[in-house]
């Protein structure tokens, strides 16, 4: 999406962001415990938040980040742009916007090629606990966030229209990243309240065949081990809502909108602190599977952040 289409309060927000002062952020974290950003724009794993506050800064400091991804899998592909703010290693301000090729389910839905847009203004404040003073301790670093997403649908708007899908929501999740020093290991878990499909890219909720627009919790997990001080593999589960499935039944389209967990292995490598670059298979389960014929979508995710 160009600038001039962007909400004005957005590109401001952005604007304000990137043109911090650089010398806010001065002294600057271990490589990689503040994680990467998130296809959601939080810091944390590639598509589920940590506890981790973003970019470089500690305490005292501000820091800024910028990101690029992109996932594509057998039928889709999805580029995520993000921009964060942190302050303190406290609070974390984030902002991304999607971009979903929805590639052959398009078609078959709307007769030509059809790309989605979602924005998710995003807010993380740490709230107990910090991760790294903490290593020697049982103490985990705990942080709350929350998510705002807007879809602009396009074409498919009548199709969420009919299934009784909105086409915004808003995500609370609590997030406890627990790091090990000594052996150099991390653990995250994750507890999301959600409506979102497909964390948003197919509206929220629906009311087609039963009111399936409530929010529920479910749950994400990441493990990460560090190889060297700059490089680290792991997995990642983040428990995916079903809320599409009754309308899809109640359409006629038996369980053509069901929807599956997705997981995870990722590699990621810091070649310079303020630059972090990572790899991941990614196994993202069904996505409407009426039109892929009841493909799994597997593929690839590979990012790039760079942090002050």
């Amino acid at each position: 999406m160009s600038a001039r289409r962007m909400e004005p309060g957005l590109l401001a927000l952005a604007a304000t962001f990137l043109l911090m002062p650089a010398a806010q952020a001065a002294t600057g974290k271990l490589v990689l415990t503040g994680g990467i950003t998130s296809v959601e724009g939080t810091a944390g794993g590639g598509i589920t938040p940590w506890a981790m506050i973003g970019t470089q800064a500690t305490e005292n400091e501000w820091g800024v980040s910028a990101s690029s991804s992109f996932t594509e899998t057998d039928d889709y592909r999805l580029n995520t742009y993000g921009v964060a703010a942190a302050w303190n290693e406290r609070v974390e301000f984030s902002l991304a916007q999607q971009r979903f090729d929805t590639g052959i389910t398009g078609t078959a839905l709307t007769g030509s090629d059809l790309v989605l847009e979602q924005h998710i203004i995003g807010a993380k404040v740490r709230v107990l606990g910090e991760a790294v003073l903490d290593a020697d301790t049982w103490m985990p670093q705990v942080s709350v966030g929350v998510q705002h997403k807007r879809l602009d649908a396009n074409a498919l708007e009548p199709t969420l229209q009919a299934l009784g899908a909105r086409r915004s929501g808003t995500d609370v999740y609590v997030s406890a990243t627990k790091l090990f020093l000594a052996p150099g290991i991390l653990v995250n878990t994750t507890l999301r309240a959600t409506n979102a499909n497909q964390n948003g890219l197919l509206g929220f909720g629906a009311r087609l065949g039963g009111d399936e627009s409530r929010h529920q919790l479910v749950p994400e997990v990441s493990v990460a081990k560090l190889l060297r001080n700059n490089l680290a593999v792991g997995m990642e589960y983040r428990a995916m809502p079903n809320k599409l499935a009754r309308a899809g039944q109640a359409a006629g389209l038996g369980n053509g909108l069901a929807a599956d967990d997705w997981k995870d292995v990722f590699i990621a490598w810091a070649p310079h602190k303020q630059l972090s670059l990572t790899a991941a298979y990614v196994d993202l389960g069904r996505i409407v599977p009426a039109t892929t014929n009841n493909r799994d979508q597997r593929g690839i995710f590979v990012s790039a952040q760079i942090a002050f």
